[in-house]
């Protein structure tokens, strides 16, 4: 009997332990959901993490946000517009304080781009113009430049001649403002655009059988300016496979690592070097500072305005550099962008 008593004891000790480590496993987690709800949210919407750059940009975004004291959701839609408007509703329903967006179709995302401002909530367009949505602050490099700088760097390499122009997608609107870089810079050469083409979704399969086609046509630019690294890397395999031994000038942006080794390597002339890192850290601080109810004025950075359809949008422009083989210790490997063993390692 006493023994049988013991074990009932023991037992019911057993039970009350068990409530007390739930009773402080469960206030443990309820302090932990209490200090985690009281950050502000931002939301980052992407159209794709697939690219090199993309991924780079959202790394500093977060990292910057985290030390700021703001929790970021990233929703990356796959390519895809539908699911792009779709996870920004997500966003505005999560209650996040501010929507930073990397659209997929500058033209498409008007609706879930309102439904976000009638809820209070500041948005900034990253990098491509939203177009005819009321976006609060448009956050970007000045891709104009950029076209200018590609089509300066490639007419002293070939000052005359037919140039190829593959670009991104067209409803990409950085590609717009590149084309008229390009176009601008060219027109009172004594080089001319025989070609364009627009690399859809951003596909470098695309592009590279744009490039064998014309190639084996028998149709030989002297230079093709290329949307971004990864195209122009699509084309100078294709170029490689189907014209061997031809000197054609290749440019491309965003001084990704295959980029780089490209261009030290002689396959390429240009990259274009965009201060990413600096262009994400602002707008993180610049999404935080809205966040916590402040204007787009007082975050202060603001240089410029664009018309975006919907009205004149506050604009903060960073600027890029073209990057050859002369300067890219200079400008890739002293700012830490890449190092010097991953762009010389071949």
């Amino acid at each position: 009997m006493t023994k049988k008593i013991f074990i009932i004891a023991a037992a019911f000790c057993g039970l009350i332990l068990a409530s007390c480590k739930k009773q402080k496993a469960d206030f443990a987690r309820a302090s932990e959901e209490t200090e985690t709800s009281s950050k502000i949210a931002i939301g980052f919407s992407i159209d794709t993490l697939a690219i090199e750059r993309w991924r780079r940009d959202c790394d500093v975004f977060l990292n910057t946000a985290k030390d700021l004291g703001a929790d970021v959701i990233v929703q990356n839609s796959g390519n895809s517009v539908e699911v792009q408007n779709q996870q920004i509703e997500y966003l505005v329903k999560r209650g996040v304080k501010a929507v930073v967006i990397v659209p997929k179709d500058a033209e498409s995302l008007g609706e879930s781009v309102r439904l976000a401002k009638s809820k209070g909530i500041p948005v900034i367009s990253y990098d491509r113009l939203l177009r005819n949505s009321p976006i609060d602050l448009y956050v970007t490099i000045d891709s104009h430049a950029v076209g200018t700088l590609m089509a300066q760097e490639l007419l002293r390499k070939k000052p005359r001649g037919a140039f190829f122009c593959i670009y991104g997608p067209e409803e990409d609107f950085n590609m717009t403002l590149i084309r008229r870089g390009v176009e601008s810079t060219i027109k009172d050469s004594r080089a001319k655009i025989v070609y364009n083409y627009w690399t859809d979704g951003w596909n470098y399969d695309l592009s590279y059988r744009k490039m064998a086609e014309l190639l084996k046509a028998g149709s030989y630019p002297d230079a093709v300016i290329a949307g971004n690294d990864a195209v122009a890397d699509s084309i100078i395999r294709a170029i490689g496979e189907f014209a061997p031994g031809r000197d054609i000038a290749v440019g491309g942006q965003d001084a990704d690592i295959a980029g780089c080794q490209n261009v030290v390597n002689g396959k390429q002339a240009v990259t274009i070097y965009k201060p990413i890192s600096e262009l994400a850290a602002k707008s993180a601080e610049i999404a935080v500072a809205l966040a916590r109810g402040k204007s787009v004025k007082e975050c202060g950075s603001i240089n410029g305005s664009i018309d975006n359809g919907a009205g004149q949008i506050p604009v903060l422009w960073l600027h890029p550099t073209a990057v050859t083989a002369e300067n890219m210790d200079e400008i890739v490997i002293k700012s830490g962008f890449h190092t010097r063993q991953e762009v010389y390692r071949n």
